[in-house]
């Protein structure tokens, strides 16, 4: 497995990197089968350091968590607890992810934009009610079941998750509503 340890405007030691690989290692050998990257980025907001971990296991799954403490190696534990948990919970899932699949999770391409806001003025109404793109960048879409596309939004701490559903072709959504249940959007003509 690649590691990718680093600091924003901090400096990450020796010893804390060893420690990382050490511990995350750990937990991925008792969860999850065959990881291929772990990225792990240190900062400090104000008096606390925040540590984000996205690995990426070989199956499709992205595992994701965040921890905040005042010091650097509490903030790193409370980190590695939400990944241990968020992986004992779908545990089972995660190793059964393929045993049904005859090919691997297929990606496909997609763009996604981020469009400028309009500044408002009193008087006048806007030349073109056309926004201005000032992002855009690729993301990927994978084909997948709508249950592992909500076990792949939990693992990942995402609010919503777009995939292709595996059974029928078409783009879904899966996201979190605010009552705490999952919502699914099919769009696909029932004629």
């Amino acid at each position: 497995m690649r590691y990718q340890i680093s600091g924003k405007q901090i400096d990450i030691g020796e010893a804390l990197q060893t420690h990382v690989k050490a511990e995350i290692g750990e937990v991925i050998e008792k969860y999850a089968q065959r990881p291929t990257e772990c990225l792990v980025v240190f900062s400090k907001v104000a008096h606390e350091f925040v540590c984000e971990t996205t690995i990426h296991l070989s199956t499709g799954l992205t595992v994701q968590a965040k921890g905040h403490a005042p010091e650097i190696y509490p903030a790193f534990e409370s980190c590695r607890e939400k990944l241990d948990k968020q992986l004992r919970r779908y545990k089972r899932r995660i190793r059964n992810h393929n045993a049904d699949r005859k090919a691997p999770v297929e990606f496909g391409g997609g763009s996604q934009y981020i469009l400028a806001a309009i500044e408002e003025t009193d008087d006048a109404e806007p030349d073109s009610l056309t926004p201005v793109v000032i992002a855009e960048m690729e993301t990927k879409i994978p084909s997948i079941t709508v249950g592992e596309a909500v076990m792949q939004m939990e693992l990942a701490g995402q609010k919503m998750l777009v995939f292709r559903n595996e059974g029928h072709g078409g783009v879904n959504v899966v996201y979190r509503r605010e009552d705490g249940n999952i919502g699914w959007i099919d769009p696909r003509n029932t004629r």
